[in-house]
C-alpha cells in the first residue's frame, strides 16, 4: 500500500536526521539550556525601539497625557522580557543554571532601561545629521520612519550598550535582525560616534572592532572589513577593523581593511576605492578617471577611436 511505503520512507528519514545528531554534533543544541529565540528577541527590539522613538512604530496614540503611562508600561514589559533573555543567554554561555546569572540578567535589564535617555540624545544628532546630510531629506519624522541608516544605527546603539554589558547573543541576534531589514550590517562592538549618517545604507558592513568618530558619513556598499585570517587562529582581542576619524566622507563602494588603517580626520575615500594603508587627517582618495569604451551599434569602431578619450 502506498501509505505504509510512505510510512516506511517517513521512519527511515527520522533514523537519517538522528543518526545525523551524532555525526555533526558542532550545530546541535539537544540537552542544552533554552536559548533566547528569534521571535522574543524582536519583540524585545521593538519594545525598546517604542520607547526610544515614542509615537512612532506604535499603534496607540501618545501625547504629554498618556506618556509617563505608556513609557511605563513598556519600560516594566522590557525589563521582564529582556531579564528573562539575557538570563537564558547567560546560562546558555557558562552551561549552568547558577543563581548568580539571574541576578546579573537583572542587572543588566536595569542598566538597559537606564540608559535610554543617554541613547535618545546620541540619536537626536543621529537623525540631525541625516536632515543636514541629505538635502532630500523633509523632516525628523520621515528620517525615522523611513530611513534604513536610521534604523540601522538605532538598533546599534541599544545591541551595543548590551555588548558593553557583556551581554551574551542578544546583541548579535539584534545586529542581524536589522540587517535583514536594511541590508546594513553593523557589528554591535563597533564603536561608532554621534552624527553618524548613512546615506541610502543597502551593502554597508562596518566589523567588530571599527571605531568610528563623530560626523562621519558613509554611502550605500560601504565596507570597513578585516583583512583574512589565516586557518586555525581564534578570536582576537586586538582591532582587527579600521578607524574613521572625525569628519571623514566614505563614499559608494569603497572598501577599507586592517586593524591598522586609521582614516586622518577630515578626510573624504571616493567610490570605489580600496585602502589597506592609513591616509592623513585632510586628504582626499579616488581612483583616477577609467578609460572608457564606446561602440556604436551597427558601425565599426577602429583601435584607434576606442583609445580616444574624446571619441
Amino acid at each position: 500500500m502506498p501509505g505504509n511505503h510512505d510510512e516506511r520512507v517517513l521512519a527511515n528519514a527520522i533514523d537519517d536526521i538522528v543518526e545525523s545528531y551524532a555525526e555533526h554534533g558542532n550545530i546541535n543544541h539537544l540537552d542544552g539550556l533554552n536559548l533566547p529565540s528569534r521571535a522574543e528577541v524582536a519583540t524585545l527590539l521593538d519594545d525598546l525601539i517604542s520607547i526610544v522613538f515614542p509615537g512612532y512604530f506604535v499603534r496607540q496614540h501618545v501625547d504629554a497625557l498618556t506618556c509617563r503611562y505608556f513609557v511605563g508600561e513598556r519600560c516594566a514589559r522590557t525589563l521582564r522580557s529582556l531579564e528573562l533573555a539575557v538570563g537564558q543567554a547567560l546560562r546558555a554561555r557558562s552551561g549552568s543554571a547558577e543563581v548568580s546569572h539571574q541576578e546579573r540578567a537583572h542587572a543588566c535589564a536595569i542598566e538597559m532601561v537606564r540608559a535610554i535617555p543617554a541613547i535618545r540624545a546620541v540619536l537626536d544628532t543621529d537623525v540631525q545629521a541625516a536632515l543636514v546630510g541629505d538635502p532630500a531629506a523633509c523632516s525628523a519624522p520621515e528620517i525615522i520612519t523611513s530611513y534604513p541608516g536610521v534604523e540601522a544605527i538605532a538598533v546599534h546603539r541599544i545591541a551595543n550598550t548590551l555588548c558593553r554589558l557583556d551581554v551574551p547573543l542578544i546583541p548579535r541576534m539584534m545586529s542581524e535582525q536589522v540587517h535583514s531589514r536594511t541590508g546594513i550590517d553593523i557589528h554591535p562592538g563597533a564603536s561608532i560616534g554621534e552624527s553618524f549618517f548613512i546615506d541610502h545604507g543597502t551593502g554597508v558592513v562596518i566589523g567588530e572592532t571599527s571605531e568610528i568618530g563623530v560626523r562621519v558619513k558613509l554611502y550605500q556598499g560601504v565596507t570597513l572589513g578585516a583583512l583574512s585570517v589565516r586557518n586555525g587562529m581564534g578570536r582576537s582581542t586586538e582591532r582587527r577593523h579600521p578607524k574613521l576619524e572625525d569628519d571623514v566622507t566614505i563614499y559608494a563602494g569603497a572598501t577599507i581593511l586592517g586593524g591598522d588603517t586609521v582614516i586622518g580626520a577630515g578626510s573624504t575615500i571616493g567610490g570605489n576605492v580600496w585602502l589597506t594603508h592609513s591616509v592623513e587627517a585632510g586628504t582626499t582618495v579616488m581612483l583616477d578617471k577609467p578609460s572608457l569604451k564606446f561602440i556604436k551599434q551597427g558601425s565599426r569602431v577602429s583601435a584607434e577611436q576606442q583609445r580616444d578619450p574624446e571619441y
